[in-house]
C-alpha cells in the first residue's frame, strides 16, 4: 500500500502495474512485437543467448560509431596508462556486454524466480540479512553496470527493494518496465520523490541508488572519478545516507563467464556520511571505482560519463 502523506509521488508496485486493453491498439506493435521477441529470447539456452548477445553488440557498435568513440574517449580519461589498442579492445568488449544487456534486460523482465535462482551467484548475503535483523534501512550503493536490470531482480529474491526510476511517457513502455522491475521488488519511486525514498529508508526498507552517472551541475560537486580530477558527481548520497536508521552498502553486480550473474554486496561504509558533501562525494566515486575495476568491460562507458566541465572548462569531448 502507499502511504500518500509520507510521498509525493505514488509508489509503482506490482499491484498497480497491470496490462490494459488499449496497448492493443496498432500505433503500440512494434514494441509488442519487441516486447514479444525479448520474451522468446528469454527462452533460450544460456549458451546461445551468450552468443546472440555479443553479436547484436557488435552490429550496434557499426551502426552508432559515435558511442563507440564516447567509450573510447571515457576509457582513455579514465585510464590514461592504457595503450590505445588497450583502449580500442576494451571498448569494443564494452559494446558485446552492451549487446548482452539487451538479453539481460529480457531474463530479468521474463524469467521466471526458478530460473532467476539457478543462475544467480551471491556474495555477501550476510550483510542483508544483518540489515534486515537490525531493522537498518539500506541505502544500496551500486553503480550503472550493464547488468543493472536482472542484478536488481536477483536482489529482489534476497530482500525485496525500492528502486528509483525515470517514467516513460509511453504508456506500454511504462508498464513493461514497471513490471519487469516490480516482479520480486517492492515499488518504484518516481526520481523526484525525495521524502517518500527518505521516508522508506527510515522504516528500514532498502533503496537502490546508483549515483555515479553526470546528472549535471545542480546539487553535485567536482571530484575525482579514477583519473579525471572535477568529474561532477551528484551530492544526493549525503542526503540519503545520513538518516539514523540508514546504513549505505556498496554493491556490485557482473555477468559470469558461464552465463550465470553474480551480485556483490560489501560490508556497511563506516563513518559514512560525514556531513561534508564533498568528501562523502569522494568516498562514493571510489566504491564505485573498486567495483567498476572488478569488471571494467561490463561498466556502462557509453554514457557520456564526463560531459559537464566546471564553468569555463573545454569539453572533454570532441
Amino acid at each position: 500500500m502507499t502511504d500518500k502523506s509520507k510521498t509525493n509521488n505514488p509508489i509503482v508496485t506490482k499491484e498497480n502495474t497491470k496490462f490494459q486493453g488499449r496497448f492493443l491498439h496498432p500505433k503500440h506493435w512494434p514494441l509488442l512485437f519487441a516486447a514479444t521477441f525479448l520474451w522468446f529470447i528469454s527462452l533460450l539456452p544460456n549458451k546461445v543467448q551468450n552468443v546472440l548477445g555479443r553479436g547484436l553488440g557488435r552490429l550496434v557498435m557499426k551502426i552508432i560509431p559515435k558511442r563507440l568513440k564516447t567509450a573510447q574517449q571515457n576509457l582513455a580519461l579514465s585510464f590514461p596508462d592504457k595503450s590505445a589498442a588497450e583502449i580500442t579492445a576494451l571498448a569494443k568488449e564494452n559494446f558485446e556486454y552492451t549487446g548482452l544487456a539487451v538479453i539481460d534486460t529480457a531474463n530479468a523482465w521474463f524469467w521466471p524466480d526458478w530460473r532467476i535462482k539457478q543462475n544467480m551467484v551471491i556474495e555477501g548475503q550476510e550483510h542483508i540479512d544483518q540489515a534486515k535483523a537490525d531493522g537498518n534501512g539500506m541505502l544500496i550503493l551500486g553503480s550503472h553496470f550493464l547488468s543493472l536490470e536482472i542484478s536488481a531482480r536477483i536482489f529482489g529474491l534476497l530482500r525485496p527493494a525500492y528502486a528509483i526510476y525515470r517514467p516513460n511517457k509511453n504508456p506500454l513502455m511504462e508498464y513493461l518496465q514497471c513490471r519487469g522491475r516490480t516482479l520480486s521488488n517492492k515499488g518504484l519511486f518516481d526520481r523526484r520523490d525525495i521524502k517518500g525514498m527518505l521516508h522508506i529508508l527510515d522504516a528500514g526498507e532498502p533503496l537502490w541508488y546508483a549515483p555515479d552517472h553526470d546528472y549535471g551541475p545542480r546539487r553535485s560537486v567536482f571530484v575525482p572519478f579514477f583519473a579525471v580530477e572535477k568529474a561532477c558527481t551528484i551530492t544526493a548520497t549525503t542526503l540519503f545516507s545520513s538518516g539514523n536508521n540508514t546504513k549505505t552498502y556498496p554493491v556490485s553486480s557482473c555477468r559470469l563467464p558461464d552465463g550465470r550473474y553474480q551480485v556483490k554486496v560489501r560490508a556497511p561504509l563506516e563513518n559514512f556520511p560525514t556531513g561534508d558533501e564533498v568528501e562523502d562525494a569522494k568516498r562514493c566515486n571510489k566504491e564505485c571505482e573498486q567495483s567498476i575495476l572488478e569488471q571494467v568491460p561490463q561498466y556502462m562507458w557509453l554514457h557520456r560519463r564526463f560531459k559537464t566541465r566546471p564553468k569555463g572548462e573545454a569539453s572533454l569531448y570532441k
